[in-house]
């Protein structure tokens, strides 16, 4: 535990967890650039995470920028996890509640990191789909329930990024001090705008699970392309897509700026 403490203190590790807020703005921004494609109807196509990957590899020097981003994803993922484990940093305390969202947050851009890695190496990420994990999930002995609980801790997790965005909760964790106000007001609408739609799109994913639970119906379950896709297909859908594809550019903007202002 001295270790890791000593770790998380060194300027390295500081400025991998730093690089790591860059890479998952990437992500977002080429997730919210696709979708704003489609509801424009320019061509674009609604995709994941794990698309948004794909899409770094098939650019000029893709292999290269996939790797720099994999490495980005890896310091995110490590900073997220010696949060969970340390409950603190150099500049900030956790809460419990902070600690099991980085413990998620986590395992997730470790699960992301290693698909990156698998379309580095040519063997186009790992895993399934939403839809033929969830089928594999529902045949389980009350994998009906878990299937569910997992919708309601999504949905959960919207509700948490409206109060955080809504609530500029988010504000708790950065260096305003060192902010003017001219930034500091560009950086709280960012923040607001990008935390509000990643709430919208968690809750669809989340009503997806659960409807798939109660209609025993793995085709029901839906990722972020599919969110994405079925604001889409909603009343006055292209506008709601095209703001909630606005939204996530603005996080992925706020998530860069975080680079600088975030307490680590």
């Amino acid at each position: 535990m001295a270790d890791a403490e000593q770790l998380t203190r060194s300027r390295g590790f500081e400025a991998l967890a730093r690089f790591g807020l860059v890479a998952r703005g990437v992500v977002y921004a080429i997730i919210g650039l696709l979708a704003l494609l489609v509801a424009l109807d320019a061509g674009g196509r609604a995709t994941d995470q794990r698309g948004a990957l794909a899409t770094i590899a098939h650019r000029p020097f893709g292999t290269a920028l996939l790797v720099v981003t994999a490495i980005g994803l890896a310091g995110y993922a490590l900073w997220r996890l010696s949060r969970a484990l340390l409950g603190h940093g150099p500049e900030q305390q956790d809460s419990a509640a902070d600690r099991v969202a980085a413990l998620a947050s986590g395992i997730a851009y470790s699960i992301l990191c290693v698909t990156a890695v698998g379309i580095v190496a040519g063997g186009g990420g790992s895993g399934g789909g939403p839809k033929s994990t969830t089928g594999g999930v529902l045949g389980w002995s009350g994998g009906t329930w878990l299937v569910g609980a997992a919708g309601v801790v999504l949905i959960g997790v919207a509700g948490y990024q409206a109060y955080k965005g809504l609530g500029r909760r988010f504000l708790d964790d950065a260096k305003t001090g060192e902010m003017s106000a001219h930034v500091e007001r560009a950086y709280t609408a960012l923040g607001v705008f990008g935390h509000v739609a990643r709430a919208v799109v968690f809750a669809l994913i989340g009503y997806g699970l659960i409807h798939a639970a109660v209609s025993y119906d793995p085709n029901k379950a839906i990722g972020l392309d599919g969110a994405l896709r079925q604001l889409g297909r909603a009343a006055y859908g292209p506008w709601l897509l095209g703001l909630v594809a606005v939204g996530l550019i603005g996080f992925a903007a706020y998530s860069i700026a975080d680079a600088r202002y975030r307490k680590v």
